[in-house]
């Protein structure tokens, strides 16, 4: 399925996550220049599940897409808003072109390789793998994994069995399909964003009896994710390692956590694409960035941690960086 075209979405709207995109942006035009896509940026609109203003009013920011061929495509905020702006990535699918493959990316990411290379088999959707057990979290007394998602598979009339990892133990959170909704992709956006709308207003309004008790802020998309996923056929093993969350992109999260653990080559192409005078006009008015790239801190933190041995949990690398006074976001 490599060389078929496709469209990239992400979520901009006023505050830290406009200045990612022109990031995200530059660095898509700086690494491929050949993309045949469309770039959308899809950016929620005033409305009543907002108490501010979330879209992007800021003339340089939008210059600076314009330039960078990115497509502004407003949206209608109707079931989540400020209450759970996770929600963006599942209600901004509906203004994607129908019957065109896409993939979504957080805008905390950097494109960082050639994505012609990335084998996408849109007929089988995925999402990121880099992620850690964060839900559910099972109590002494259960229900445990097993239970908890089966009740959600059976929710939606899905096959349990066929979605879990067999080489993994019984009740260890790997067994099970789950992913970071860092990016997903599938062969129609509007197709899986109505279906991802569907389960998730299920699960957040209509819980089975297993996960209450469960939070659902911030997990409610990487709750239902994967059974959106399950539901078109896709699955953790669709798309071969090494290419998105490898040496294509890079979902760095925070620019600190980019310094600590990301490899030479991603550090090397954030500070190349920051550097073109008419692209760090309008980031350096962003703090974390003007200090961690442009002042040079961001090499501070990295001189914190041995890239090759870093800690286990991101928990200490991002209490290192706060005892450090280096943590902003």
């Amino acid at each position: 399925m490599s060389g078929q075209n496709y469209n990239i979405m992400i979520v901009g709207q006023s505050g830290r996550l406009m200045f990612e995109a022109v990031l995200f942006a530059a660095s898509l035009r700086q690494t491929n220049p050949g993309f045949r896509g469309r770039l959308c940026v899809a950016v929620p609109q005033p409305g009543p599940l907002w108490a501010r203003d979330p879209s992007i009013r800021n003339e340089p920011v939008l210059e600076a897409l314009s330039r960078l061929d990115a497509e502004i495509l407003p949206f209608e905020s109707q079931h989540f808003g400020q209450s759970y702006p996770y929600g963006n990535k599942i209600e901004a699918l509906s203004v994607l072109p129908e019957g065109e493959p896409f993939v979504f990316f957080d805008t905390d990411t950097l494109i960082t390789g050639d994505l012609s290379d990335v084998p996408f088999d849109f007929s089988r959707p995925s999402a990121s793998l880099r992620r850690e057990g964060t839900w559910p979290t099972p109590t002494l007394y259960g229900p445990g994994y097993a239970d908890i998602w089966r009740a959600l598979y059976g929710r939606f009339n899905l096959d349990f069995d066929s979605s879990l990892d067999l080489d993994q133990p019984d009740e260890y959170w790997k067994r099970y399909l789950y992913f970071n909704a860092g990016y997903f992709f599938g062969a129609c956006p509007r197709a899986f964003g109505r279906r991802f709308l569907d389960y998730a207003r299920s699960i957040r309004d209509d819980p089975p009896v297993e996960i209450v008790g469960q939070s659902l802020d911030p997990w409610l998309d990487q709750v239902a994710l994967p059974l959106v996923i399950h539901s078109f056929g896709g699955g953790r093993d669709t798309l071969p390692d090494g290419y998105l969350d490898g040496h294509t992109s890079c979902h760095y999260r925070t620019f600190p956590l980019l310094y600590a653990r990301e490899s030479d080559h991603v550090v090397a192409t954030l500070e190349e694409v920051c550097a073109p005078n008419k692209i760090k006009k309008v980031l350096k008015t962003y703090e974390p960035i003007k200090r961690l790239v442009y002042q040079g801190k961001g090499h501070r933190v990295r001189a914190l941690f041995d890239q090759d041995n870093l800690p286990r949990r991101e928990q200490a690398i991002r209490n290192r960086i706060k005892s450090e006074g280096l943590w902003m976001r």
